[in-house]
């Protein structure tokens, strides 16, 4: 083979750059994020219960704000009537945001967290962050 004296280790440094990131990051995992829930709208709350319950809002909130963003957009349709019975006006601002408040211990932790990038605040004012 020709060249192999340079072929051969310039192939090794080249698999070694391409899995460095994997190997160098091996046991360095982040833990896993709790979302701070201690907002003043929250802490006045008797019964603390969110739309859904906590599981469904872990892993469906996004599908959720998007399906209440059809719904009041292109149906009109204002309310939403949740697993209990109870029904809740669709607005990421005047409904979400009024307990979690504090989007940068609640909401970016997560997100930060999953690398998502949510495109919320494309349309919505950011809310300031509130100081406790």
């Amino acid at each position: 083979m020709y060249d192999s004296d340079k072929i051969i280790p310039g192939l090794i440094i080249f698999v070694g750059l391409m899995t460095f990131p994997i190997w160098s990051s091996i046991g360095k995992a982040e833990p896993k994020p709790e979302p701070k829930i201690d907002t003043p709208a929250i802490n006045q709350m008797v019964k603390k219960q969110c739309v859904e319950d906590t599981h469904f809002m872990k892993t469906s909130h996004m599908q959720m704000i998007n399906d209440w963003r059809d719904k009041v957009l292109r149906d009109g349709e204002r309310y939403y009537t949740n697993s209990r019975g109870e029904k809740v006006m669709m607005s990421l601002q005047n409904t979400c945001m009024k307990c979690h408040s504090n989007k940068d211990k609640f909401c970016d932790t997560c997100h930060t967290y999953t690398d998502v990038k949510p495109y919320c605040w494309d349309c919505h004012i950011q809310p300031k962050g509130i100081k406790q």
